[in-house]
């Protein structure tokens, strides 16, 4: 019995010793990941969502939606309006998002872009998605 006690004490101090050496091990940058983005002649509604997105999205969702090492692409099917309807972007602008489906961090709520212009970009980013066939 007391074998089994001194194999489990050692059995912890190896578990706690991997956990630390991961914690010290730096993880290395943020993979980027980018899909190539075909743009559409855009409606003048989209045309004033991608003014609005250049300014406060691109840099962390990269150029036309694309994607970049600091945010996930929304040109991609995991944003298809079946599972991430309209509704959740515009959350996601007004409240943020905490990380779920990408290796990058949560989003901050963006307050400086109104719920209209989150809009416009909503309409942007559909139309860049179906251009792309997502959907």
């Amino acid at each position: 019995m007391r074998s089994f006690h001194i194999l489990m004490v050692i059995a912890a101090f190896g578990i706690v010793a991997m956990l630390g050496l991961q914690l010290l091990i730096p993880a290395g940058p943020p993979p980027k990941i980018t899909v190539e983005v075909t743009v559409p002649e855009l409606s003048e509604i989209a045309a004033r969502g991608k003014l609005t997105f250049d300014t406060h999205c691109q840099e962390c969702h990269g150029a036309n939606a694309g994607g970049s090492d600091k945010g996930p692409p929304l040109v991609h099917r995991i944003y298809h309006p079946d599972h991430h309807a309209d509704g959740a972007f515009l959350l996601a602008v007004k409240n943020g998002v905490r990380k779920h489906h990408w290796p990058f961090g949560d989003m901050p709520p963006r307050p400086e872009v109104s719920e209209s212009e989150a809009g416009e970009i909503v309409v942007y980013v559909r139309e860049l998605q179906k251009a792309n066939g997502i959907f």
